[in-house]
């Protein structure tokens, strides 16, 4: 048997639908210095203010993921507080990227957005060997982009008193 192609499937939701008045509007491009800056001016601080107090154990967790096909790219990340309050952002890029790539850009999205939570101290995981590799210096940037991706990364990286990085297994990523 044939698999079913997309537009195929797309029909016969529409028809099975058809009868809701449902309607599916694709969703428009979302910039990610946008949704940054939504965050940081309607987020409440006062409820996520770290204990100054707390040393190794206050770290925020970062867990990022990225993933590239033929329509675009897109990356998802989760930022979880130290009680538990969690940021769950999936994007979508209307870009062709690498793997590589979308593993960066959701890297440096989550940064981006935990430095405007004013996050202190912060522990990052992501399967990518490539990406882990080359922020904990074990690797050396070679292309271009890895070298642009990497210098970005250093600049929103000095905005934490501590940041580790962990490689965790593609089946963990969670």
């Amino acid at each position: 048997l044939a698999k079913p192609d997309f537009s195929s499937r797309l029909i016969k939701w529409s028809v099975e639908l058809g009868e809701y008045d449902v309607k599916c509007e694709a969703r428009p491009v979302i910039k990610s210095q946008v949704l940054v800056d939504f965050l940081g001016e309607n987020t409440l601080t006062e409820c996520m203010e770290e204990d100054p107090s707390e040393d190794e154990n206050g770290l925020w967790k970062l867990s990022v993921d990225g993933s590239s096909c033929v329509s675009g790219s897109g990356p998802g990340l989760v930022l979880t507080s130290l009680d538990g309050w969690t940021l769950e952002y999936p994007l979508r890029f209307g870009f062709k990227a690498t793997n590589n790539e979308v593993e960066w850009e959701a890297m440096i999205s989550g940064l981006t957005i935990a430095k405007q939570l004013e996050v202190q101290k912060i522990e990052a995981a992501s399967h990518s060997q490539l990406v882990v590799g080359l922020v904990s210096g074990e690797y050396e940037a070679r292309e271009d982009s890895m070298e642009k991706y990497l210098a970005c990364f250093q600049s929103l990286k000095s905005a934490f008193q501590v940041f580790r990085v962990l490689k965790v297994p593609r089946a963990e990523n969670a």
